[in-house]
């Protein structure tokens, strides 16, 4: 799907939009926390604008952002200047180094990839300690009342309900998932702060209910769940 950042920035003007974003960035910091920061490094997987780096860069952490668009990145590249690495490539096949940096995030892109498994499988291979994952979650009042059947760009986007995302971390990374939360339980005429909508919307939940779920995924002091992922290169022969 082709993005246009114009149109991509005005929807969080919007006021839904604005809360959106809201809640998404109190969720980041919600599974973020426990995380060390201070230099170290994060690669955003389909930066796009590059709003969710600049999140994260104000939160402390060192960002480079790869995106597919070159119209996306420019956009990035007016926010950044030249705080941010930024590079033009998939994420399915990435040409950075075995854990060249120490996490990465993939914030609603894996809906429009392709290759969902293969990018999550890239971004563990290039994050050391560990991956942070947003997505859009099928089984939500979100998805049922607002673009199920719609005809939108979102509803042609590839949603998955919490099973089928922890199946492919599984799959994709050889972990599981060391904390999922989720919110935005309504749909989206619900998205405003007054007080019964507020409460809904701003609760974090567990992961199978909100419109927008949020999962760590740690490699350090983790155990996989096959002993070859364990080695995160290919082991040298004696």
């Amino acid at each position: 799907m082709a993005w246009n950042p114009d149109t991509y920035e005005a929807w969080f003007d919007t006021p839904e939009g604005r809360f959106a974003l809201e809640q998404e960035t109190r969720l980041l910091h919600n599974v973020l926390a426990g995380w060390p920061r201070r230099k170290h490094k994060l690669l955003e997987i389909g930066c796009g604008t590059g709003l969710f780096m600049d999140i994260l860069y104000q939160m402390g952490l060192d960002v480079t952002g790869i995106d597919t668009s070159p119209e996306m990145l420019m956009a990035a590249r007016k926010r950044f200047k030249n705080r941010a690495e930024l590079h033009l490539g998939h994420g399915e096949h990435m040409g950075y180094s075995d854990n060249e940096f120490d996490y990465a995030l993939i914030w609603s892109v894996l809906e429009f990839s392709n290759e969902p498994e293969a990018m999550l499988a890239e971004a563990a291979r290039v994050a050391e300690k560990g991956l942070l994952i947003g997505f859009l979650n099928k089984n939500s009042l979100y998805y049922t009342m607002n673009v199920r059947n719609s005809g939108s760009s979102m509803a042609k986007a590839n949603w998955f309900t919490w099973c089928e995302m922890q199946d492919l971390i599984k799959r994709a990374t050889g972990f599981r998932p060391t904390i999922a939360r989720s919110v935005l339980a309504g749909p989206s005429k619900t998205w405003t702060h007054s007080t019964v909508s507020k409460l809904l919307n701003t609760t974090l939940l567990p992961p199978s209910v909100g419109a927008f779920v949020a999962v760590r995924v740690d490699f350090t002091n983790m155990k996989p769940m096959t002993p070859l992922f364990a080695w995160k290169t290919e082991p040298e022969m004696g």
